[in-house]
């Protein structure tokens, strides 16, 4: 090796191994010692001629002009001086790998910043399985760098599906993204989803609670959305046509406006198992009024109020005092029956 090694050549050659003789070039070698370590000039024929340039090329023989012949070189000192100048050729390669991510970060900015070219012909891709269903979100929280739009209803989460979100929340986060998640009031009451709701909120996630009927969605960097492929979840609908990616946004930001920022440090242990609706007329029925109910449940006023005019009808009330007073006397009859 010389100081050429840093080239293509030599770091080809580092990483194809270290140069060794080849069978030609040892039977040379070993003949060599046969005859006391010297080789005449004159006694090297041409068929040896390819052998004795690879063996000078090595450093296993010394030319000796003068003598007109060639010496046999220690190879323990041949070994020794190769072994040190692929470590130093290892070294370099280490040092080029290191560098290399920062030597292309302008590419890497511009691949990021450029628009991807859309496949408009509205084909939905459908993928089977939780496993394949696992990697694809994997793979869209890793390439995201935008935002996540994450509409969640239903109760609380399972488990492994807690783990797999804190997972893809910090690989997304990493990313320079943000994440805008919409639940359920149910969902509040669920120690694993509330403990990775508290810590990603602490992380910059935003989080909102709607208790009203929404659908089920991912929507990635406002380009490809995912949807279930079933009632059993097993399967995901993957879709990528623009304009029904942006529908599908504005159904979540609809139900974003619509849902509420609650504590969810907060949430009534009692509440457990019973819908918005039933809440607030529980709570109403004990005499609490619309704005301490909004409290207690962490919504808006709003909301409330249109829970109660509901109610309202059903009970055929024309004040609120009324409401309370026929819900409490119901109530009374059904502990009795």
């Amino acid at each position: 090796m010389t100081e050429a090694d840093g080239s293509a050549e030599g770091i080809s050659g580092a990483l194809g191994g270290p140069p060794l003789p080849s069978e030609a070039a040892r039977a040379l070698y070993l003949g060599i010692l046969g005859e006391g370590g010297r080789l005449a000039m004159a006694e090297a024929d041409s068929a040896d001629r390819a052998a004795v340039r690879e063996l000078l090329d090595l450093g296993l023989l010394n030319a000796e002009p003068e003598q007109a012949g060639f010496t046999a070189v220690n190879p323990r000192a041949v070994g020794g001086r190769l072994s040190e100048e692929l470590r130093s050729a290892g070294t370099r390669l280490l040092v080029q790998a290191q560098e290399m991510p920062a030597l292309l970060e302008d590419l890497t900015r511009a691949y990021d910043l450029t628009p991807r070219k859309v496949d408009r012909s509205g084909e939905v891709r459908h993928v089977h399985g939780v496993e394949e269903v696992r990697l694809l979100l994997d793979r869209l929280a890793a390439e995201g760098r935008e935002e996540v739009l994450s509409a969640q209803p239903g109760g609380p989460l399972p488990a492994r599906l807690v783990r797999e979100a804190i997972r893809r929340c910090d690989v997304f986060l990493g990313n320079g993204g943000g994440i805008r998640a919409l639940y359920e009031p149910a969902a509040r009451t669920d120690g694993p989803t509330t403990d990775y709701v508290l810590g990603a909120t602490a992380r910059g996630v935003r989080f909102r609670v709607l208790g009203e009927s929404f659908k089920r969605m991912l929507i990635f960097d406002r380009s490809t959305a995912v949807i279930p492929g079933g009632p059993d979840y097993t399967s995901a609908a993957v879709v990528e046509d623009p304009a029904v990616v942006a529908f599908l946004a504005g159904m979540f930001e609809r139900d974003w406006q619509r849902g509420e920022p609650v504590q969810w440090s907060t949430a009534a242990p009692e509440s457990v198992g019973l819908s918005v609706h039933a809440q607030v007329g529980r709570l109403l029925s004990q005499g609490l009024t619309q704005r301490m109910i909004a409290t207690r449940l962490g919504l808006s006023e709003r909301t409330v109020a249109g829970h109660i005019s509901r109610l309202r009808e059903l009970y055929d009330a024309e004040t609120l005092f009324q409401l309370g007073w026929l819900m409490r006397a119901a109530a009374g009859e059904g502990r009795q029956g």
